[in-house]
């Protein structure tokens, strides 16, 4: 048995003009949960968020869609986590994730920031990197100097679709992550398609 997770954060840009674009995929899944579990997000200021809260098995659980934009992330988890005492192991960071390919979504215990900003300042704003992952592929664009042009872009109808389809599949499995059987999950998750 692995923590429970008491935090989601889905990891994104705020405003329409990132709505759709591939860097919001964080953003995607929460909004999904939020909607599957009957939540409703809220503007709360002192979070720097967007927050819902929803019973996920039996467990009430937070949803966090930071307002800071992707590279000041660490911010607003840390202004949630702080406050409401949550420790490290007990949040799940939901992101985009350009080394793996759309429709494939990986759970991670810990580790690197691997590029990804939002992550980076997770990681200096809470002083550690032992959170859960949830990572979402989006693909790369081949050449590093078109990955800021890329994950702020949509992505075509086809690769859009796989990439519903990877939340549907880790929406699948959650309740299992959130009751701390994150390695049952990750088996389900990993061994699919």
């Amino acid at each position: 048995m692995s923590a429970v997770v008491a935090l989601i954060v889905g990891l994104g840009n705020p405003g329409p003009q990132y709505q759709e674009t591939r860097h919001n995929a964080g953003f995607w899944f929460v909004e999904q949960l939020a909607r599957q579990q009957g939540g409703q997000f809220r503007l709360e200021n002192k979070f720097h968020a967007e927050i819902a809260k929803v019973v996920i098995g039996a467990k009430q659980v937070w949803l966090l869609k930071p307002n800071t934009f992707m590279n000041r992330s660490g911010q607003s988890v840390a202004a949630l986590a702080r406050f409401y005492k949550i420790p490290l192991e007990n949040i799940l960071v939901v992101h985009d994730e350009l080394d793996l390919d759309p429709g494939t979504v990986r759970l991670k215990q810990g580790g690197g920031h691997g590029g990804h900003n939002g992550l980076r300042d997770i990681v200096a704003q809470m002083g550690g990197k032992d959170f859960m992952r949830l990572r979402i592929g989006i693909g790369h664009p081949g050449n590093s100097k078109q990955v800021s042009n890329y994950v702020l872009s949509g992505a075509g109808a086809d690769e859009q679709r796989l990439m519903d389809e990877s939340i549907d599949d880790a929406l699948a499995v959650l309740p299992q992550v959130v009751s701390g059987e994150f390695q049952k999950a990750m088996n389900t998750l990993h061994t699919e398609k």
